[in-house]
């Protein structure tokens, strides 16, 4: 079903514009459009210079990440009191066989050498 100019009135890309700027995906512009791909709703939306927006697919990553979202390759560094709201993991991408990323693998995996030194300075 390809698309073409006289596919495109001025009814259809006044809504084009409006679905557009409400953040829906090019797919569900073209459902709601009918007969029209979903890639005319992209190249249409390009030659139109309609502003580039966050995927509807890739959300923005939240503020660390919740027991329930945790996954084997994110960082289970605990933030915050686990009695308060605000309570999350670090969520970043852990590094390969542990269960930190870089950072927090570096505060929690000191070698023995260093501990040793900190306990005889009477360092916690």
């Amino acid at each position: 079903m390809e698309a073409t100019e006289s596919t495109w009135s001025e009814e259809r890309v006044e809504k084009l514009r409006q679905l557009w700027g409400q953040g829906m995906s090019a797919s569900e512009i073209a459902e709601l459009l009918g007969n029209v791909t979903r890639n005319a709703v992209i190249g249409k939306a390009h030659r139109l210079g309609l502003s580039g927006r966050p995927s509807p697919i890739k959300k923005k990553p939240t503020k660390g990440a919740t027991i329930l979202s945790l996954t084997e390759r994110m960082c289970k560094w605990p933030v915050g009191d686990p009695k308060s709201p605000d309570f999350h993991f670090c969520g970043k991408p852990s590094l390969n066989g542990l269960p930190y990323c870089a950072e927090h693998a570096a505060i929690a995996y000191q070698p023995a050498r260093k501990r040793e030194d900190d306990r005889k300075l009477g360092v916690a």
